[in-house]
């Protein structure tokens, strides 16, 4: 494999079309809000260089696997909607205590993924899957919609359902919405190529990954370190 190039682009955009999102996906870019930004490499807790993974899965392919069709069981019966997105005082409440599992660069409001004004549709279609137990909000995850795929912008649920898998349960469930609607891709953000906390987004099959020079590429054809740290000097 051809070295991979060291990318660091961002950008603003107010508004965009659901087939320029669908464009802009395929070139590895993401947004929190109108701040638009790809990059191909970043640094882990202890300063060392990380390749970064855009990721894709194949709809038309997707199969769950034994422990996701457990995860699907095991939620069978709770209260899940799809629904435009919104960021109230409820969400920031189940976001803080999200972020309680965390140690590292924990931001302090879902503001700061989630920054639009109006979510729901700037500067694209934005929806949430909603999952609730005896009623109390147990988990939120939030996707963009464009013309032919979707988009995972974020997720996050109360760590006293960890038992539940509801992180994973919530990307099932986007999966299955974009499927009953058509989509052929979804984006559920990117991984590394080095261990990281990102490693469970692996476990989709067929998954495809972005090489930085415009291919996508199978996921289990990953990049090897030395063709990575090439590109980065």
């Amino acid at each position: 494999m051809d070295p991979v190039p060291f990318i660091h682009e961002a950008g603003t955009l107010d508004q965009a079309r659901a087939v320029d999102m669908d464009r802009l996906w395929s070139m590895g870019w993401r947004h929190f809000g109108n701040r638009f930004f790809r990059y191909s490499h970043e640094l882990d807790p202890a300063g060392e260089p990380r390749l970064i993974l855009p990721l894709r899965l194949d709809l038309e392919r997707f199969a769950p696997s034994k422990s996701q069709r457990r995860i699907i069981k095991r939620n069978a019966d709770l209260d899940v909607r799809i629904m435009d997105a919104i960021v109230d005082e409820e969400r920031e409440e189940l976001f803080r205590r999200h972020i309680t599992r965390f140690r590292d660069n924990v931001p302090d409001s879902l503001r700061v993924f989630m920054p639009s004004p109006e979510p729901a549709r700037l500067p694209c279609r934005c929806l949430s899957v909603e999952v609730r137990i005896g009623g109390a909000l147990a988990a939120v995850s939030y996707m963009d919609v464009g013309l032919c795929a979707v988009s995972s912008v974020y997720a996050m649920f109360d760590p006293v359902h960890s038992y539940q898998g509801l992180g994973i349960f919530t990307l099932l469930e986007e999966i299955r919405w974009a499927r009953s609607q058509g989509m052929r891709w979804l984006y559920p953000g990117y991984a590394t190529r080095e261990p990281s906390p990102y490693d469970y987004k692996k476990s989709l099959r067929p998954l495809e990954y972005y090489d930085w020079q415009g291919h996508w590429r199978p996921m289990d054809e990953g990049p090897s370190r030395g063709a990575a740290e090439n590109g980065a000097g």
